[in-house]
């Protein structure tokens, strides 16, 4: 199992549009989550001293491929309509990884 931390920005108009989508996660969504092997997905909301908001998220990944999962995530029809929705909410970071549209973060601590 590997665990992934990842950052965005989010629009300040847009939290609660925010809040709303993911309190009903579409299924279909949900479903392929689980079916590319991502589990524990938790999304938090704060906002930080330089005044803007920001998303932080965690999950574990329990599958042996994870780029072939990601593009098989990426390919899902409904995870694409899903994500263009959301999307418009949020506020990448500049220096994100190339391709990237949240950006990774390091795990410097963890007590199983």
């Amino acid at each position: 199992m590997q665990r992934y931390g990842s950052v965005i920005g989010v629009k300040e108009d847009q939290i609660a549009q925010y809040k709303k989508l993911h309190a009903a996660v579409w299924p279909d969504v949900l479903a392929m989550i689980t079916a590319c092997n991502i589990r524990n997905y938790s999304i938090y909301l704060r906002k930080l001293p330089d005044g803007k908001h920001y998303l932080f998220a965690y999950f574990e990944y329990v599958g042996s491929d994870f780029k072939a999962d990601m593009a098989r995530m990426a390919a899902d029809a409904t995870t694409q309509k899903w994500w263009s929705v959301c999307m418009p909410c949020q506020e990448p970071l500049g220096d994100r990884g190339e391709g990237n549209w949240w950006a990774d973060m390091e795990e410097v601590f963890h007590c199983p």
